[in-house]
């Protein structure tokens, strides 16, 4: 076994240990950036995430928009909507 034989599986270790690092990495982003944003679903978020890598990208992207994605609480949607109609009446 040569020099270049080494090297090469050295490269190939190398390379094999950054992918994984990248995909571990892919799967934790979309929870951290749900749980840095005080996101309500944040767990939900991670799961879908980790599922996303689990599926090779399929749900990566919806994991990304989801945890950028606040969504409305429906009681707080609600009075808004309630104090928005009543500001325009005019009796």
């Amino acid at each position: 076994m040569g020099f270049l034989d080494v090297f090469a599986i050295t490269i190939l270790a190398v390379l094999g240990l950054t992918l994984v690092g990248v995909w571990v990495l892919l799967g934790m982003m979309p929870g951290r950036i749900a749980r840095g944003r005080n996101h309500p679903q944040a767990d939900a978020v991670s799961v879908c995430g980790w599922w996303g890598v689990i599926t090779m990208g399929l749900l990566l992207p919806v994991a990304f928009i989801w945890a950028y994605y606040k969504p409305v609480d429906a009681r707080n949607a609600e009075s808004r909507n309630a104090a928005t109609s009543t500001k325009g009446d005019v009796s």
